[in-house]
């Protein structure tokens, strides 16, 4: 989750950067502008990159995502550290990682299906999201025991009142199944965007 959450976090600063130099120079190129397709000037320059407006002003998604991604850093050093923190602290970390993930497959989307255009940051970005939501998810379960019910089975040797994961997704995650599970997610996506772009993706 660290490493993702440093790739995303990369990712969006160059994407700010690019943002700035455009709002400089519209006219000008950015350098993964690779044609008509791979185009990063064409994705930010479309009403998706800024969805958030207050007082006349717009704030591109990029700086978002900086601020977005210093958390989750934050969370995943936490993480290494071996903290079992509250569990309204973890529940709410999960879902704002499930947040991230639509957010940055709504964005995914746009691109290949209503813009046209890919951005090799943004695609960046998406990766990095997913693989972090994967690890996030599995750190919710196998670390922090969420989510969880409480049992009374004394006889059985289990204290009362101690919470007990699911044996279901107890087990998915205990054999890594998982992991399997994350690596066809990846190849799907990567096979979409293939289907979805084809050929244009490597036109000249």
């Amino acid at each position: 989750m660290l490493i993702a959450s440093a790739v995303a976090l990369g990712a969006s600063f160059i994407l700010s950067a690019e943002t700035l130099q455009l709002a400089r120079h519209p006219e000008s190129s950015l350098g993964c502008d690779v044609n008509a397709v791979v185009s990063c000037s064409t994705v930010a320059q479309s009403w998706q990159a800024e969805l958030v407006k207050f007082g006349g002003l717009s704030y591109p998604n990029a700086f978002f995502g900086i601020a977005a991604e210093s958390v989750f850093i934050t969370i995943a050093v936490i993480g290494m550290a071996r903290v079992r923190v509250p569990r309204w602290f973890a529940t709410c970390t999960w879902f704002g990682g499930l947040a991230a993930l639509a957010y940055s497959y709504w964005l995914s989307t746009q691109s290949l299906f209503v813009i046209h255009a890919l951005c090799p940051w943004c695609l960046t970005l998406m990766f990095s999201t997913t693989i972090q939501f994967m690890a996030l998810s599995h750190a919710t379960v196998a670390v922090q025991g969420l989510p969880s019910r409480k049992v009374t089975d004394e006889e059985n040797g289990i204290a009362p009142d101690m919470p007990q994961i699911p044996a279901g997704l107890n087990k998915y995650y205990r054999l890594n199944i998982d992991l399997m599970v994350d690596v066809l997610w990846i190849v799907a996506i990567v096979v979409l965007i293939i289907v979805t772009e084809g050929a244009a993706l490597f036109a000249a």
